[in-house]
């Protein structure tokens, strides 16, 4: 039986899709050492995560019913440590957290001990990032109405319940470690600007019990930032298209080729910030995270130090208002993308043309041979009488076809 759930419930753009994507990845060697990482599929998590919470997401819900009870029952049977993963958990309510830490087994006097990681990242870098997510997602949304919204004290907006719901720091531990020791509540901090790459997935091989395991931590699944102009151009397209272009279509095309494939390579551009007017009420915010914290005895791995984000920088790139020379650079860049895939597919069509004409070339050979027209000389003198209707019945009922071709 499972002897440890580890549950990490967020937050988004903290490394959670290179961590998860390494998880998929290296199922095996985990299961070797005693680690299991359930899903039969990349998304098993997300999907689990929107049944649990019962989102919208671009019709993904429906795929997702009943995933998370799935995703229970193949964690209750485990050996040794289990890991579940997905950021949007954040947002989870106190009765939602509650039916999952019980579907898990955690109000079980012998069940699993069950643990809650939260990765974090200050603000100053969470708040842009964000917004770009947002956009990334189908908003059209500008940056400074998106501002307003989270800075709006009701919470009101859609926007601002959402972020604020994955965002929030000692919101998300209270709901989530609640009814659990503190120690049972860890914090993995994203480093700060300028630190090695690979501390932040030390950090996370520390709080999983990873270390020293021989993984394969090539990620091929990422979540990559854009730049400035870049985002402006998304959100343009966006406003042109969202009313045409189907969910289904989006994701690939304009997330996956377009903004990672692709814009996010142009690595030049002016980086999304905080504007610098915002600095202030952010930095109180985030000294207040940071003592709420530290009252509360977590295990944190990392320093929660690293919650203070870093001072405004002299030059601020406004995406509402970007440079049009660079925006329409990247535009070149999104369309030789588009023209490629499409010159891709085009090939990819006739590929297939010619492998359907030739099965109809090769039907309409074997339609010609002695065997098949006999067959269908006795099949149509069969089909003539009542016995012979009721032995090509039989027949057809013997091989479990409902067509009425023999």
């Amino acid at each position: 039986m499972t002897k440890r759930v580890l549950l990490h419930v967020g937050t988004p753009k903290t490394g959670t899709s290179h961590l998860q994507d390494v998880l998929f990845r290296n199922q095996e060697k985990l299961a070797g050492q005693g680690i299991c990482y359930p899903g039969d599929r990349f998304d098993a998590h997300f999907l689990a995560a929107l049944d649990l919470m019962r989102l919208p997401w671009g019709g993904l819900e429906t795929e997702a019913v009943g995933a998370w009870d799935r995703l229970a029952a193949a964690v209750r049977a485990c050996e040794g440590t289990a890991i579940i993963s997905h950021e949007i958990l954040a947002t989870a309510s106190r009765s939602q957290v509650g039916r999952a830490l019980a579907s898990l087994g955690a109000d079980d006097p012998d069940g699993p001990e069950v643990h809650i990681v939260l990765s974090v990242r200050d603000l100053v870098r969470q708040i842009p990032a964000e917004w770009q997510e947002n956009v990334k997602h189908r908003s059209a949304l500008s940056y400074g109405r998106f501002l307003e919204r989270i800075e709006d004290p009701e919470r009101s907006t859609r926007i601002g319940t959402w972020f604020w719901g994955v965002q929030e720091i000692p919101d998300i531990l209270e709901r989530w470690g609640h009814d659990l020791p503190p120690e049972r509540v860890h914090l993995v901090t994203v480093p700060p600007p300028g630190a090695p790459p690979g501390l932040l997935w030390e950090r996370f091989s520390q709080a999983f019990g990873l270390d020293g395991l021989d993984l394969d931590l090539t990620s091929e699944r990422a979540n990559p930032s854009l730049g400035v102009p870049e985002t402006a151009l998304l959100r343009r397209i966006n406003r042109a298209a969202n009313r045409v272009l189907d969910p289904p279509d989006y994701r690939p095309l304009v997330r996956e080729l377009l903004a990672h494939q692709t814009l996010s390579r142009r690595t030049s551009s002016p980086r999304l910030r905080l504007p610098p007017d915002a600095h202030p009420w952010v930095s109180d915010l985030e000294k207040s995270w940071v003592e709420e914290i530290g009252r509360r005895g977590y295990d944190v791995v990392g320093g929660v130090s690293d919650l203070l984000g870093t001072p405004p920088e002299a030059t601020y790139a406004d995406p509402d208002s970007p440079s049009e020379r660079a925006v329409a650079g990247a535009a070149v860049d999104a369309i030789k993308a588009l023209l490629l895939e499409n010159a891709r597919l085009r090939g990819e069509e006739a590929r297939l043309d010619g492998e359907l004409v030739a099965t109809r070339a090769e039907l309409e050979r074997a339609h010609l041979r002695p065997s098949y027209l006999l067959r269908q000389r006795v099949v149509r003198r069969l089909e003539n009488g009542r016995v012979g209707r009721g032995l090509m019945t039989v027949y057809r009922r013997a091989r479990g076809r409902s067509s009425r071709s023999a």
